[in-house]
């Protein structure tokens, strides 16, 4: 598994224990350092099932300067996947990325979940 994060981050930081704590192995992968690309982040969307604007860190510095709150609603779907691959900043992290499945943000219950069934 692929586990895309920014390490500074203390989100980032608490899903990495709870993966240790859990046993799962992954590949780390920095964010700001390795820039998802726009297929990657293209194929991560369609495998999640989850709206696009769930990749988006809303909560960045880079979102709010960029007032993206306001924009995206205006932006096609490849204007965002294209804007989302210029600043690993504005991805929702940390990612964990499986063979069939990817989940942006680390909420417990959801990597609970697809961690039993997978």
């Amino acid at each position: 598994m692929l586990f895309v994060c920014y390490p500074k981050c203390s989100t980032c930081q608490k899903a990495a224990k709870w993966l240790e704590a859990q046993g799962v192995a992954v590949t780390v992968r920095d964010i700001k350092q390795d820039n998802p690309t726009e297929q990657e982040l293209r194929d991560w969307h369609r495998m999640s099932g989850l709206p696009l604007k769930r990749f988006f860190n809303t909560s960045g510095l880079q979102y709010k300067a960029l007032g993206l709150k306001d924009k995206l609603p205006q932006m096609s779907e490849d204007e965002q996947f294209a804007l989302l691959a210029t600043d690993g900043m504005l991805v929702k992290r940390p990612l964990l990325i499986g063979e069939d499945f990817a989940l942006p943000g680390f909420k417990q219950a959801e990597w609970e979940d697809k961690l039993k069934k997978d």
